[in-house]
């Protein structure tokens, strides 16, 4: 690996972690007046559309199963997400969100909105914005594509 490849590496490694800190900071300041945590934000967010095993959405968020079944069991104690049969597997119950759990969502809306109008301003036009995405998009999937290969040499 040609040292350029690897200041490449270390300094992207920085970044992102530095943007970690970043969102969590906001988020958790976003999900404050909603009686959320970011953490619980997150796991409420990835059901949203559908009701997801706590396996998926560890493996959508990136994050292990542990943590997310932590989280899914402190939101169904409190009334905002709800265990349900999975038709696909008995013991994996599907997690989802209660009227309750919606309306936390909901409540976080207007600064999520605020916040996002600021990015955009700040990258310069939805364009960038766009492109911002892609590239984070095609980072974490060479780092999967990598991920599934393991012991393979870069050089080879």
């Amino acid at each position: 690996m040609s040292r350029a490849a690897q200041d490449a590496l270390s300094g992207t490694a920085l970044s992102v972690f530095r943007l970690n800190g970043q969102f969590l900071g906001v988020s958790e300041e976003l999900a404050a007046p909603a009686g959320l945590t970011a953490a619980w934000w997150q796991v409420l967010g990835a059901v949203l559309t559908e009701p997801l095993p706590v396996a998926g959405i560890a493996r959508a968020m990136g994050i292990t199963r542990q943590s997310v079944q932590r989280i899914a069991d402190l939101l169904v104690q409190r009334g905002l997400a709800a265990y349900a049969p999975n038709p696909a597997h008995r013991r994996a119950k599907l997690l989802s969100p209660t009227a309750e759990g919606r309306a936390a969502i909901a409540r976080i809306g207007p600064g999520h909105a605020d916040l996002a109008a600021r990015l955009l301003h700040e990258l310069g036009g939805q364009d960038a914005f766009d492109e911002t995405v892609r590239v984070l998009r095609r980072l974490s999937a060479a780092l999967d594509a990598i991920a599934a290969q393991p012991g393979a040499d870069p050089d080879e």
